[in-house]
């Protein structure tokens, strides 16, 4: 067993956290937030900012988050940079805690936020070495806990904790009813997409999706029904929309299988657009497989290559599994391939009003590279 830690007489009378790895490696620091015990699957995003998006974004339900850039919390968080309605993170670790942030948006601090949301936090240990760990030997189970001490006990729930493969996340996140959403973008520095009339009415099949995704669909001139991603294909058709939008979740895709059932009694009868989790439902609907990357694609700087234009995107990602290229259906053709591995970012079908992005096009936090897709689905949508 190896241990990491810095200075614990540093942190006297104040709350000591511990984040314990299966492998057996155990790194010490200090907590924030509030003072209870997780576990997870512990992996990193490489994003510069948006740490209160990446927190509220039901995709990562499930895992505990390290951030790779040192200082997190200098700009508080705020009641609008949210992507749901509350923290979905099973735990966050950063370098170093901004105790004080300092900005004009800001309504609190990120540890009292989190200490609310009853999400525990650790500060202080060497996320460049936790992050080397799981590059070099993949994603791990972890636990994150302020009570228990015990190195041994902690190694040992993390070995027993569940495994990301073959979980439906997508479950817990999910809504529980209908809904509608009217609202595009708020902020008066955000301007990638014009805002046109509606004209559209999209069904969006909510797996725990980011709210930036509706504000971007009501941006392009969108009518949005929400349903739960559990619902059937007749459910969406009796809403009788122009086209339907899948979104984003957490968990592993081969376990959605309710969904890849309804897809493909919808594939063909509407015009389609997947993200994210969204594009891996559509290709286990169709026929094709996914797969566990070793550590997955989380952050802002993601190069993407667009097979049409020949231009390079860089984009926002989140996800730990991947569609497998070679096991796609002649009807599917990609259209999106990642620069930095090669996988799979993006298909469509060849002759059905059908594609789907592994990415995120709403970027927030990120880049705007990809916002033209929204507008494709409309222009699908004909």
């Amino acid at each position: 067993m190896w241990e990491s830690s810095f200075s614990k007489g540093s942190y006297n009378q104040l709350m000591l956290a511990k984040l314990a790895l299966e492998d057996g490696t155990v790194f010490t620091g200090k907590g924030f937030g509030a003072q209870v015990e997780s576990t997870g699957e512990v992996v990193f995003n490489t994003s510069m900012t948006g740490y209160q998006e990446v927190i509220t974004d039901p995709s990562y339900k499930g895992q505990i988050v390290t951030m790779t850039y040192p200082l997190i919390g200098n700009y508080g968080v705020n009641h609008e940079d949210v992507e749901s309605n509350s923290p979905q993170v099973e735990g966050f670790v950063v370098r170093e805690l901004t105790k004080i942030p300092s900005n004009y948006r800001s309504t609190n601090d990120l540890s009292h936020y989190l200490q609310k949301a009853g999400i525990c936090g650790i500060e202080g240990i060497d996320t460049r070495a936790l992050v080397r760990r799981i590059r070099i030997r993949g994603a791990m189970k972890g636990v994150l806990s302020c009570i228990e001490m015990d190195n041994k006990k902690l190694v040992q729930k993390a070995i027993s904790s569940s495994t990301m493969a073959g979980a439906d996340l997508a479950q817990l996140v999910m809504p529980k009813a209908r809904s509608t959403w009217k609202e595009g973008f708020t902020c008066s520095l955000v301007t990638y997409l014009t805002p046109t009339k509606p004209t559209h009415h999209v069904v969006a099949l909510d797996y725990g999706m980011k709210q930036n995704i509706l504000r971007c669909l009501v941006q392009i001139g969108c009518k949005v029904t929400v349903l739960p991603g559990n619902c059937t294909s007749q459910d969406v058709l009796d809403q009788n929309p122009d086209g339907i939008f899948l979104s984003n979740g957490p968990g592993d895709p081969a376990a959605v299988t309710y969904a890849h059932k309804t897809i493909s009694e919808l594939i063909g009868k509407k015009p389609i657009f997947g993200i994210c989790l969204g594009h891996q439902l559509i290709a286990h609907a169709c026929g094709a497989s996914t797969f566990k990357l070793k550590f997955g694609h989380r952050g802002s700087n993601q190069p993407v290559l667009n097979l049409s234009s020949q231009k390079v995107e860089i984009t926002s990602q989140n996800h730990g599994f991947a569609v497998g290229m070679d096991t796609l259906p002649k009807s599917l053709e990609p259209t999106h391939i990642n620069l930095n591995d090669n996988t799979l970012e993006g298909m469509k079908h060849k002759t059905l009003p059908l594609m789907s992005v592994q990415y995120h096009p709403e970027s927030s936090a990120g880049p705007h590279d990809s916002s033209y897709l929204f507008e494709s689905f409309r222009d699908m949508m004909g």
